[in-house]
């Protein structure tokens, strides 16, 4: 029985890291889409979104049948626990690749806007909290999970930023106005896709260490607070 319950926790992660590899391969044609403005990659993104969408489903019972019918506990209960809330986080992140692929194909035909390599970075810099994330997962790695939520602070900066050149370029050129709200749009996907790699990362500091470090403000002080 307990060897039973060891294959399906095995069949649990490669399933989850299934999963995180279809996602970090449409990551990666958003990215080039948008670079290369290539329609066939942006439509490449929406296909593989379907896949994902089915994992997500095929993992969430996996973990209800684990629950019910396994009684884990400690670590193991950890783990399944996770998933629950990684698997949801991985399948925003293919819907925001979806979003992005969309306003793709409506950029792609229009003249580009000077950004400089501000996007580029933007975006290089969100697939690398998730690869990094899911990295963490795979390895247990306590220090990377942190320093991708370290990392969030500058993807955040970077998108203030962007956001506030797209704003100073409608107002010198009215004309640009379209093709600028799109892009905000696009920002904004990049952005929200940071913070999921940050919640994943987070879910995997659970797994190690058993403790959440979401929210530290309302975490409970050290027990022997040094005096003042």
């Amino acid at each position: 029985m307990a060897r039973h319950f060891d294959n399906e926790l095995r069949d649990l992660k490669f399933s989850l890291l299934a999963m995180a590899g279809q996602v970090e391969e449409m990551l990666t044609l958003t990215q080039e889409a948008l670079m290369e403005r290539s329609d066939a990659k942006a439509r490449r993104v929406s296909e593989l979104d379907k896949g994902v969408d089915e994992l997500e489903l095929r993992l969430d019972q996996a973990c209800i049948d684990l629950l019910a019918l396994r009684a884990p506990f400690a670590s193991d209960l950890r783990l399944i626990a996770s998933t629950l809330k990684i698997v949801p986080e991985l399948e925003r992140i293919g819907d925001h690749c979806t979003n992005i692929a969309r306003r793709s194909l409506i950029l792609n035909p229009l003249p580009l806007l000077d950004m400089g390599d501000s996007l580029r970075r933007l975006g290089e810099e969100t697939l690398s909290m998730v690869r990094r994330a899911v990295d963490a997962f795979v390895n247990g790695d306590a220090d990377m999970a942190r320093a991708v939520i370290q990392d969030d602070d500058s993807v955040d900066s970077l998108y203030v930023a962007i956001n506030r050149d797209l704003l100073r370029i409608m107002l010198n050129d009215p004309l640009s106005i379209e093709r600028a709200s799109h892009l905000i749009i696009v920002l904004k996907n990049w952005e929200r896709i940071a913070d999921q790699a940050t919640n994943i990362a987070e879910e995997v500091l659970f797994i190690i260490g058993g403790v959440s470090v979401k929210h530290p403000y309302l975490q409970p002080p050290p027990e022997n607070p040094t005096e003042p």
